[in-house]
């Protein structure tokens, strides 16, 4: 399995592809900014979301689903690894998180600022 720091990914999201494969309910704290939130369970149906010649970095809570899903991805020919960590570390570490639904980004302090 392919894996990612949140550091390294903090750096590659601007040039691959974030797919966050959280559940609705666990995307409403946030995502990191650009990402693709598709739910594991609909990742099959919704695979043409996805461009195959850019490599994707596969986000869940903690990366366990994101492992898995970044394993099937590797398997049909896509180029995928999985955060370490999750959303839970990426949080912690005072990284970018984008609210659902609005362009606006927060900084690590907890203010919100527009994103480009």
């Amino acid at each position: 399995m392919a894996q990612t720091t949140i550091t390294a990914t903090n750096d590659r999201r601007q040039h691959e592809q974030v797919l966050d494969v959280r559940e609705d309910f666990e995307v409403a704290s946030g995502t990191i900014p650009g990402a693709l939130h598709i739910p594991m369970g609909q990742l099959q149906r919704r695979l043409p979301e996805l461009e195959k010649e850019t490599p994707v970095i596969v986000v869940c809570r903690s990366g366990n689903r994101s492992a898995h899903v970044a394993d099937a991805l590797n398997a049909a020919g896509y180029s995928a690894d999985t955060m370490t960590g999750g959303m839970t570390a990426w949080a912690a570490a005072g990284l970018p998180i984008e609210q659902v639904g609005d362009a606006r980004e927060q900084s690590p302090s907890g203010r919100l600022r527009r994103t480009p």
